[in-house]
């Protein structure tokens, strides 16, 4: 954690919801005037696309059946934990961006599925802010959540995860069906011991939970809307949190426990802008008195 260079880390699963947090804080940075450094946790993939593939036939050859971005090996975890280190330090560190798209190889000019050259974090930022899957990552190697000064974690119950990778794969991606199954069991283990224990260590969670029946995510032909959900939004640290504020301006909501309140899925945008804007204006104030 640091004071003069603060760093704000939303980790989750792919397809859990983490871009759309982006989008909140990006409106929060902008309508502030906040100089933020954006970092993608996709650029901290060991492998580019092409070689992502083969190392997952590879694997296959070796016996080994778990291997996936989830996990530590197919990650920069190390590499991670250095940026987020001297950055907290000095507000410097080195990142790259992944392009995902032909629209990202115009802009980089260069082959979609590939990592742009290494380069350093912008100088004069005002804060870092992550968003992927490894924020608040710990092994036995790195220790990542212990640098961030707010961990945000992002995590739709099960079967919405499963429903929205499997229609955003087989419609956006091309993929069969039953290869999406394939790979949502390949990573099982890697969630379990990896991405789930970082909601232990964040600060605020926001769960979206269906109103409609998701028993069976493998046959859904349709995603939940927003309208059809709850968000289930936890604090770690209640006392600092105005309750009584929230449930005034998020018509609906209710508590559900004295750390937990819970908003209509259309309203998570505006919970994020009503909870997230002093926390990151109190960053801010830290710095600036530093």
């Amino acid at each position: 954690m640091s004071v003069k260079h603060p760093i704000v880390a939303v980790t989750g699963s792919s397809g859990a919801g983490t871009t759309t947090v982006m989008k909140s804080f990006t409106h929060i940075f902008r309508r502030e005037r906040i100089n933020a450094q954006i970092v993608e946790g996709d650029a901290f993939h060991r492998f580019d696309r092409k070689g992502m593939r083969e190392a997952l036939q590879q694997t296959e050859r070796d016996g080994i059946r778990n291997f996936s971005h989830f996990g530590p090996e197919a990650n920069l975890l190390v590499e991670l934990e250095t940026l987020f280190r001297n950055y907290g330090d000095n507000g410097t560190g080195q990142f790259r961006r992944y392009v995902h798209d032909d629209a990202d190889a115009l802009t980089y000019q260069q082959d979609a599925g590939t990592f742009t050259p290494w380069s350093d974090v912008d100088g004069g930022t005002d804060l870092l802010f992550y968003e992927g899957l490894h924020g608040a990552a710990v092994t036995d190697t790195v220790d990542i959540a212990r640098h961030a000064d707010l961990l945000v974690g992002v995590v739709p119950i099960i079967n919405l995860e499963w429903i929205q990778k499997l229609h955003r794969d087989q419609t956006m991606r091309g993929y069969s069906h039953e290869a999406v199954v394939d790979t949502i069991l390949r990573r099982m283990p890697d969630y379990v011991n990896y991405i789930c224990p970082q909601f232990s260590r964040t600060h605020v969670n926001f769960q979206r939970v269906p109103t409609v029946d998701t028993s069976n995510p493998f046959t859904a032909r349709e995603i939940p809307q927003p309208d059809e959900s709850f968000v289930v939004i936890r604090f770690a640290r209640p006392k600092a949190i105005d309750f009584p504020y929230l449930l005034t301006m998020l018509h609906d909501s209710f508590m559900s426990r004295p750390n937990v309140i819970v908003v209509p899925g259309g309203k998570m945008g505006l919970a994020m802008q009503l909870i997230f804007t002093p926390m990151i204006l109190q960053l801010i104030d830290r710095r600036a008195r530093s």
